[in-house]
């Protein structure tokens, strides 16, 4: 739960980034940080906040595409900031692949997510943005992973998911698969049921649960 620090920290983080004060930004998430807040807790009650706010303001024609990109680029940029300081010094031997929905061109959760891998010594090879299934499914077979992680962040490409999901399943019967992102809130997911190996995840939390019990 967000205490009400944290949500003065993603107000203050939003306002900055609809206004494009990437220096701004830079700076409350830097104080976030040196008042004793883990990497999960900005993520999830500071920078996941403002974004899904960006979000919700694109797809009701609240802001700019402009606007909207450039949150995201900032973010982006930060995120990159902060993973010298993320990367273990040794790998614990297992490896999950990450990517976005084919078609899909917002990539700033599917990071988030392998820096929570990163910050448990796993090895994540980030594909990002809309990588072609056929391709991703190429990769797998090279680098073998303990788990897949797939993000889906504009509701329009729902459709690719399932599709994907269920290319991939047929291949990797037994592969671990962990699903979210923003669009999944607009959608029941009781579409999962017939890939009995994904599991959705809505938060970071969950997310550090399941690979704790991996």
């Amino acid at each position: 739960m967000s205490t009400l620090v944290e949500y003065e920290s993603s107000e203050r983080y939003l306002k900055s980034l609809l206004e494009g004060r990437r220096s701004e930004c830079s700076s409350i998430v830097k104080d976030y940080l040196a008042e004793k807040h883990s990497f999960n807790e900005l993520y999830e009650n500071v920078l996941k906040i403002a974004l899904y706010e960006v979000g919700r303001l694109w797809e009701y024609n609240k802001i700019t595409v402009a606007a909207e990109h450039l949150a995201t680029a900032i973010t982006e940029g930060i995120l990159n900031e902060l993973y010298p300081y993320i990367i273990p010094n040794k790998y614990n031997g297992k490896k999950v692949v990450l990517t976005c929905v084919d078609k899909e061109e917002h990539q700033v959760g599917i990071k988030m997510v392998a820096d929570v891998f990163e910050l448990n010594k796993w090895e994540s090879f980030l594909l990002g943005r809309g990588f072609p299934t056929v391709e991703l499914i190429k990769f797998i077979d090279k680098i073998k992973p303990d788990v897949l992680a797939i993000s889906l962040s504009v509701y329009f490409n729902f459709g690719n998911l399932k599709r994907m999901l269920t290319d991939i399943n047929s291949i990797y019967p037994m592969l671990p698969i962990i699903v979210g992102g923003q669009a999944l809130l607009h959608f029941s997911t009781s579409f999962l049921d017939e890939f009995p190996t994904v599991t959705y995840l809505t938060d970071l939390q969950q997310l550090e649960d399941f690979i704790l019990k991996f």
